[in-house]
């Protein structure tokens, strides 16, 4: 678990459980409360607090307690190590190392893609963690950007095989709920949930992560989740940006059939020992002596050695005082040609065909909920959740709809060198400790270029605005500031903020004082912004730099405001709709 952010205790919070003293809140997911400990030792470590309605079930302590049980033998190489748990409590609890860095979503968001070096560092890294997880007899099924730590020494893998026991106990078997996040999830994944999910699932989210960490992007980035789906079932994967051997195995793994898909420890053993190994790999593993000792253990532990010659890999398997080899098929470089006539498995397909026609003709909706901890994402395809917008079309669809009292699309963060953070109190409070801009962490799909955004906006403290964000795409997009006599629109790219036109207000927005609710509507080229249903003003959107992107909300000081603040702004209740042509 990371120490991107602490947040002081809430009232309700434990003090301790069991030998633990509880010091902060390190977010909520899925599972329940995740919070920094101090152990009987003195070592502080993350403690995952199963959700009360969880906690009475027999079922699900049951397979909480086998869960953790094959999650403690997961060898801590580049993974956050479990060590310990107590399902019997009246809370069930598990702890975890605490790890201190950020996510590589964080880091990817705020920074842009990474370098050559760091970027081998996090493609072996990964690698390195499905290999003990995997070995282990453990499948992540929640493998994404948030839960890959940028840890001194080695990149750290969380969350594996935390998922497992609270989708069995929830009872998902069909489509309509699925544990992952869209971007990352398999073509089987949207299958029906007959088949058993195997291990390459995660060699398939392996690939998603190593392409949005060299590219800022994913794979199969479109402008909603079910076009996300549609690409990831149809489509080959979008990998410009990347290049030599690392691009051929990221295609590799990012294969439609899984039995395509090279094992977590082939990807391992081709970075790091393979003979088309990058050349990045040596930049890489010499200046993480760490990530070099984890992976060279990793190969050690699962039997599995390279030979000198190019006849392949060898699987060397051990029984009792034997060593029994078997030779295996060679991992091919770049990615084979179309599949034979009869593919060995063709068990997602029906489903698949069927998900994605639920997706474009009905206009289904895929939610996807979660924390940076232990967050568990919830892909729906109901048609029947869908709710009209205020202009109704009956090509449009409710994508997004967040009251912003936890993490769910929107993520707590922090950012200490900037004395920012976003955090949950009654909803989403952006804060800037000094004059400047801070975006929170927002959902990591896009939205239509045609769509429709409202959300509740407060401004806590003078000279602070709320920015909204849209068509955002690193590291650009357009902005829209809610200030307290002003609504300004124009761009931001990279460092720079352009005002295309600004709104005066009738009346001002009071600091502190009720929510206002802000509304976009961009269609076909143009913005209409409206306060509280009432229409502020229109912009021409013909920026030929910004095509597309995602909606996010932070903070933004007011220009004149002084060095120092606090700055701060409140967001509630946003719901974004991909609208149809008009």
């Amino acid at each position: 678990m990371s120490g991107e952010r602490t947040e002081p205790l809430r009232p309700h919070d434990p003090r301790a459980l069991g030998d633990y003293e509880i010091v902060g809140r390190l977010g909520e997911g899925g599972m329940g409360t995740v919070y920094l400990a101090r152990s009987a030792a003195g070592v502080l470590v993350a403690v995952k607090v199963v959700r009360a309605d969880l906690a009475p079930d027999d079922e699900f302590r049951r397979r909480f307690r086998s869960e953790v049980a094959r999650a403690r033998q997961v060898p801590p190489f580049c993974t956050a190590e479990v060590l310990d748990a107590d399902p019997d409590h009246e809370s069930p609890y598990l702890v975890v190392e605490y790890v201190d860095g950020p996510t590589l979503a964080h880091v990817v968001e705020e920074r842009g893609p990474l370098t050559a070096a760091n970027l081998h560092s996090v493609a072996i890294g990964v690698a390195t963690a499905l290999t003990a997880i995997h070995g282990a007899g453990v499948i992540h099924r929640d493998l994404k950007p948030r839960n890959v730590l940028l840890a001194p020494g080695s990149p750290k893998v969380i969350d594996f095989g935390i998922a497992r026991h609270v989708e069995a106990t929830s009872g998902h078997t069909d489509t309509s709920q699925m544990v992952g996040t869209v971007a990352y999830m398999s073509p089987e994944r949207f299958g029906d949930g007959s088949a058993p999910l195997t291990p390459a699932a995660d060699v398939f989210a392996w690939g998603g992560v190593v392409a949005y960490a060299g590219t800022g992007r994913t794979p199969f980035a479109a402008d909603s989740p079910p076009a996300t789906a549609a690409r990831i079932l149809t489509q080959p994967p979008d990998l410009s940006g990347l290049s030599g051997p690392l691009r051929d195995l990221v295609g590799h793994a990012l294969e439609k059939d899984p039995a395509n898909r090279p094992s977590a420890r082939e990807l391992l053993d081709l970075l790091i020992s393979g003979p088309s190994r990058p050349a990045a790999t040596a930049a890489a593993l010499a200046d993480q002596p760490d990530l070099r000792a984890a992976a060279v253990e990793a190969q050690a532990v699962t039997g599995v050695r390279v030979p000198a010659g190019p006849t392949g890999l060898t699987l060397v398997g051990y029984e009792e005082n034997s060593i029994v080899t078997v030779p295996i098929s060679a991992v091919p470089t770049s990615p084979p040609g179309p599949p034979p006539p009869e593919p060995r498995r063709r068990w997602f397909l029906p489903f698949a065909v069927a998900a994605l026609v639920l997706a474009v003709v009905a206009g289904a909706l895929m939610t996807v909920l979660g924390s940076d901890r232990g967050e568990r994402a919830v892909a729906s395809v109901q048609p029947t959740d869908i709710q009209p917008s205020a202009t109704p079309s009956s090509v449009d669809t409710l994508l997004i709809d967040d009251n912003l009292t936890g993490p769910r699309f929107w993520q707590p963060k922090t950012l200490p060198a900037e004395k920012a953070s976003c955090t949950f109190d009654g909803g989403l409070i952006a804060h800037r400790d000094t004059k400047g801009v801070y975006r929170c962490s927002g959902p990591e799909e896009g939205v239509p270029d045609n769509f429709r955004v409202e959300v509740g906006v407060r401004l806590l403290t003078e000279d602070s605005c709320a920015g909204i964000w849209f068509r955002f795409a690193p590291w650009h997009g357009y902005l829209l500031r809610v200030c307290e006599k002003n609504i300004y629109l124009g761009t931001h790219k990279d460092q720079l903020v352009a005002t295309t036109r600004t709104f005066p207000l009738d009346i001002p927005i009071g600091v502190n004082e009720a929510a206002t609710t802000i509304e976009i509507q961009a269609l076909d080229g143009q913005a209409t912004v409206l306060r509280d249903g009432v229409q502020v003003g229109t912009v021409p959107l013909a920026d030929p730099e910004i095509t597309g992107g995602r909606v996010l909300l932070g903070v933004y000081t007011e220009r004149g405001a002084p060095e120092e603040g606090p700055y701060d702004v409140a967001f509630s209740n946003v719901r974004i709709w991909g609208l149809g042509s008009r």
